[in-house]
């Protein structure tokens, strides 16, 4: 199990902004909590998500609501396509995580990383 620095592209277009995170096979992305609601799109592959400590297997295509203040990860089960889709005027890549992005809480990180590297 590796943890990476994902290759992320960023996308804007009347007031969305999208986070393109492309991740290699077999590797954990946990990382921290928003502050709204978003919208997660699986565009390729097979992951292992885990959120309010339950892991549940996604697989491409899928779209889902992930809830404000939720520490959520990933293990991927195959190379992945995630996208982050959030509504949002700031079209500045280096303000943008600080506008949508809280602190993370390390004990909250730890159970979401257990979880993932957890045998079934």
């Amino acid at each position: 199990m590796n943890y990476i620095d994902p290759e992320i592209k960023h996308h804007f277009a009347g007031g969305i902004y999208a986070k393109e995170t492309v991740i290699p096979a077999n590797n954990l992305l946990v990382q921290h909590i928003h502050k709204f609601d978003h919208l997660s799109i699986l565009a390729m592959g097979s992951v292992e998500l885990v959120m309010d400590e339950v892991k549940t297997v996604i697989n491409a295509p899928a779209c889902l609501t992930i809830k404000a203040g939720k520490h959520h990860g990933i293990r991927t089960l195959t190379d992945a396509v995630w996208y982050c889709i959030h509504a949002t005027e700031c079209t500045d890549v280096s303000q943008i995580d600080e506008i949508q992005i809280e602190p993370a809480q390390l004990d909250k990180l730890r159970t979401v990383t257990d979880l993932l590297i957890q045998e079934n």
